[in-house]
């Protein structure tokens, strides 16, 4: 008679757990603390500055990452914790997306600032296009969770709720894939006119410092959020316990460390270093920072 697991025992060892450890608890404790504050602080820049969807995007970001590590700090009691391991695959897997919804929206004014003209796509399409494949990557991926999750024993419909997983994954990282590709193309374009400087009411130095902060932030934000994405695809892909997903020191240096630099970068360069955006003449949108610095995104 087969046996169901629901702890540690000589029949159920820890080594027959999906990841074949206790999750380090001072690590997990770590990373849920540290993302819950950026999510509180998060809503209170986004309060601040009425930047309500970046709000959105990153502080769902930042509090789907915290209770991520809570399953995780769960599986540290008990690793055959079924709603351990359920909180964690979920959230932890999904919380880039909305991470990267962030950085498409940023990108958007990013390319209004410094000139729609060097791009080849209009602004507002990085945030429909863009955002839009986020969502549809985050609907494959929920999916695919919803298919394992009712799976119970049944190891072809586990199957194929973890292609379904690799599929939205894989999604994710065509789509930033684009996006990184038009972005780096729109900064060729414009790189004359930034070691230039900026005309009129934003030729000020310290708009210009501001700006190449927020460029930096962007593309280090990108930068690690692709890298985590690509990670995902192979551990993933190998299956539930394979030898990557049991490696606990890749995944905090390569799931946690990584997302703990972008929300740094983005909390700073929206809430501290960052300009706003009014709109004036009518349906004609000028781009320009006011002296407070707040970005104010609609």
């Amino acid at each position: 008679m087969s046996t169901i697991c629901t702890e540690i025992t000589s029949q159920c060892p820890i080594e027959a757990t999906t990841y074949g450890y206790y999750p380090n608890l001072g690590g997990n404790i770590f990373f849920t603390i540290y993302f819950g504050l950026l999510g509180v602080c998060q809503l209170g820049l986004g309060i601040y500055t009425r930047t309500w969807t970046f709000l959105a995007a990153l502080g769902i970001g930042t509090l789907m990452e915290a209770a991520g590590y809570v399953g995780r700090i769960l599986m540290h009691d008990n690793p055959w914790s079924t709603s351990g391991f359920r909180l964690q695959i979920f959230c932890l897997i999904l919380a880039p997306t909305f991470i990267a919804a962030g950085i498409y929206l940023t990108l958007k004014h990013i390319i209004i600032y410094i000139g729609p003209r060097y791009s080849r796509v209009n602004p507002k399409l990085f945030t429909w296009v863009f955002i839009g494949s986020d969502v549809g990557s985050i609907v494959l991926q929920a999916a695919g969770g919803g298919v394992a999750n009712a799976a119970g024993t049944d190891q072809a419909m586990i199957n194929t709720g973890n292609n379904i997983i690799i599929a939205g994954i894989a999604f994710q990282v065509a789509t930033m894939s684009v996006c990184g590709l038009l972005a780096s193309d729109f900064f060729i374009a414009s790189r004359k006119h930034l070691r230039e400087g900026f005309q009129g009411e934003a030729a000020t130095e310290k708009p210009q410092q501001r700006i190449w902060l927020v460029l930096v932030a962007e593309i280090g934000a990108y930068t690690t959020v692709l890298i985590r994405c690509i990670y995902r695809l192979p551990e993933m892909a190998g299956g539930w316990g394979n030898k990557l997903m049991r490696n606990e020191m890749e995944f905090l240096v390569l799931d946690g460390m990584s997302t703990l630099h972008i929300v740094v970068l983005q909390l700073q360069v929206m809430g501290l270093c960052c300009g706003s955006v009014k709109a004036v003449n009518g349906t004609k949108h000028v781009y320009a920072l006011t002296p407070n610095g707040n970005l104010r995104i609609p």
